[in-house]
């Protein structure tokens, strides 16, 4: 069995008022084993995180600015975490994230195969 164990940053707490993931992490296991096959990004969120996201993650706007934006990251991120079961600490909180970025990529890509969380 495929697993992936995913986490995220981001600017704010609310993905329904125009916050967005900043860092994400995946670590696979297989059958319950480390692969060492993980994935990170840094995202540029194209806006700054609120002064209490920063007290939490500590990843500065200046930082972020040369990263790349979610919709560079996106297909290599679904193409990663396809067919695997994921597992996230606070799933509800990624996951409307994750939502509200896949469908601005799919709409704006015109990309309807993008995944549906």
């Amino acid at each position: 069995m495929r697993q992936i164990f995913l986490d995220t940053e981001t600017t704010g707490l609310s993905a329904e008022n125009g916050d967005r993931i900043i860092e994400i992490g995946c670590v696979e296991l297989l059958n319950r084993k480390l692969t060492g096959n993980n994935l990170h990004f840094y995202v540029n969120p194209e806006r700054d995180s609120h002064e209490d996201a920063l007290k939490v993650h500590g990843i500065s706007n200046e930082f972020l600015k040369d990263k790349p934006k979610f919709a560079d990251i996106a297909e290599q991120l679904l193409a990663y975490v396809q067919d695997a079961e994921i597992i996230i600490h606070n799933a509800p909180f990624d996951i409307g994230f994750f939502e509200q970025r896949v469908g601005a990529v799919r709409q704006k890509n015109h990309s309807p195969h993008l995944w549906r969380a």
